[in-house]
């Protein structure tokens, strides 16, 4: 089965209508990662089918729940997941894609430029450090860190009514409990099961809000 059929069927079970360009992009993104990955190993997944279910439309299951947000921030972008496929199927939305190393900066660099991202800043450097011009909506972050170190380092980067999410597997109720000890200065208000269309596997998305 192809990719275009692949990615199209992932869209249809997910509920996401986006245009033949928007689509043709996530591909073209997607040929770029198994490009760079030969050298720069952006991803442990080397399969292309599994590059597109366990990257592309895991990160698209999130677009629901980030579709009224004006901006954007993904910490520990990496090689720009969820940050470029967001960019991608909300191009409305401004897009800040945040990681400290070089390499993958480069690569998301290249990305913004070859697929002519004009809603996305790429921004080398590391969270604690980062002097953020401006408060977002959203501050998302997939298999970045624990809920703790999420909120204590990115925390600060969120508006005052924005939210925080993390992208996880299976339900974490350990790190939860750790969250609703209130020492945090953010409280959880929902976990969201997302089912990724090709994964055979349990995703979640964890919102927090200040408290």
């Amino acid at each position: 089965m192809s990719a275009q059929i692949l990615l199209a069927g992932g869209l249809a079970r997910l509920n996401l209508a986006l245009s033949l360009e928007a689509q043709q992009k996530l591909l073209d993104y997607l040929a770029l990662v198994q490009k760079w990955n030969k050298v720069y190993n952006l991803t442990a997944v080397r399969d292309a089918d599994k590059m597109l279910t366990h990257h592309l439309l895991d990160s698209l299951a999130v677009v629901p729940h980030v579709a009224n947000a004006k901006t954007i921030l993904d910490v520990g972008s990496g090689a720009g997941l969820p940050g470029i496929p967001l960019a991608l199927a909300l191009p409305d939305v401004r897009v800040t894609l945040l990681d400290s190393n070089h390499k993958k900066t480069a690569f998301l660099n290249q990305a913004v430029i070859e697929l002519k991202l004009s809603n996305v800043e790429v921004v080398c450097e590391r969270v604690e450090k980062y002097q953020q011009k401006q408060i977002f909506n959203v501050v998302v972050s997939r298999a970045f860190s624990d809920l703790t170190e999420f909120v204590t380092l990115a925390g600060r980067l969120l508006a005052p009514d924005g939210t925080l999410l993390a992208m996880k597997g299976v339900h974490p109720f350990e790190e939860l409990a750790q969250i609703n000890e209130g020492k945090s200065g953010f409280k959880l208000f929902d976990v969201a099961p997302l089912a990724v269309p090709g994964l055979d596997a349990e995703r979640h998305l964890v919102f927090m809000k200040a408290a």
